[in-house]
């Protein structure tokens, strides 16, 4: 069964890409056109640390969602192309999404995630 993303048990996502190398990780989105509406790369973090996410080469709007080690959302913000940036402490996975993303599915902070992070 392929991966899909859940928030408070409804499907928000089936296209999704994990982030789990340093060199995933320090790439991102950057240099990509675009990404689908069912889309999210989930980064997964060795430990919950503090995060800093930028959009340099980033060349459209996202939505951000950060969960902390139990996948409860803990914030999110919408960033701009190129000028977009934004921190938080004890973050454990963070999850970029198309834009509008948030709005579409009303989440909000406490909600649940739900993914398989072992899925190759």
């Amino acid at each position: 069964m392929l991966p899909v993303l859940k928030y408070n048990g409804v499907l928000i996502a089936k296209n999704i890409e994990f982030a789990r190398t340093m060199r995933k990780q320090l790439l991102g989105l950057m240099f990509r056109e675009s990404i689908p509406p069912d889309y999210s790369m989930i980064f997964i973090l060795k430990k919950p640390s503090r995060v800093n996410v930028h959009m340099l080469f980033v060349f459209f709007p996202i939505d951000l969602i950060f969960l902390n080690d139990e996948k409860k959302v803990m914030g999110f913000s919408r960033l701009k192309p190129w000028v977009g940036f934004k921190a938080m402490e004890d973050i454990k996975y963070v999850l970029e999404m198309k834009a509008g993303t948030i709005h579409k599915f009303n989440l909000s902070k406490g909600g649940q995630m739900e993914f398989d992070e072992n899925y190759n």
